[in-house]
């Protein structure tokens, strides 16, 4: 089956990933898991191990992936505002995991939007991060898709995203880089123009 064809599926795994209870997919991921140790773990099974399945399928469903289950544009409760100046929430804690390898890549992410009409509640922007973070991701889209969703969802002047992260897929194998930060930003409306250095202005107050 390739990673694309998904025909091999039976047709209840669609409903059990949609049920809002949570738990069929939790007994099904601790199953799949114990599976997977008796290939990794020689010296199992043994108590250490035990409880581990259930403990990794919780983590997975109930945290790691969680934001897929989240309703993005129910979190923009708006507020009117006659502000058109530069909001920025700077080092939101970020947890992600990479899609490649199932491991976390980790950081902070800085959003900053130039409203028109209206604000958001600051504590909603760091739940658009986690909504996004919180699936099987990569950098580089993580940090468009946070940019598309205040850009439509609050309809600012202008958005600008800016993650920085540590991937344990290059600190802990392939090249081993302990360290090694990836920055990737996403622009949209008024920063991207940049007529009045919205940008600019953006960046060095990250820098501060």
């Amino acid at each position: 089956m390739t990673t694309r064809d998904r025909t091999s599926y039976h047709p209840d795994e669609y409903t059990r990933w949609h049920d809002p209870d949570p738990t069929p997919r939790i007994n099904r991921v601790t199953q799949e898991t114990a599976r997977i140790l008796t290939h990794l773990d020689p010296t199992g099974p043994r108590s250490g191990t035990d409880d581990t399945p259930e403990r990794v399928a919780k983590m997975w469903v109930n945290e790691l992936t969680i934001g897929y289950h989240e309703n993005v544009p129910a979190l923009f409760k708006t507020f009117k505002s006659d502000s058109k100046d530069l909001v920025i929430i700077k080092d939101i804690p970020l947890v992600s995991t990479c899609e490649h390898h199932l491991v976390p890549f980790i950081g902070h992410a800085h959003v900053g939007y130039l409203p028109e009409g209206a604000v958001v509640g600051l504590s909603k922007i760091k739940r658009v991060v986690d909504a996004y973070a919180r699936r099987l991701q990569i950098q580089e889209r993580l940090t468009s898709e946070i940019a598309d969703a205040m850009d439509e969802n609050l309809s600012p002047r202008g958005v600008m995203v800016v993650l920085e992260a540590e991937h344990l897929c290059m600190t802990i194998r392939g090249v081993q880089a302990p360290g090694t930060r990836t920055i990737t930003s996403a622009v949209r409306g008024a920063f991207n123009e940049n007529k009045e250095g919205e940008k600019e202005e953006f960046l060095r107050l990250l820098r501060r």
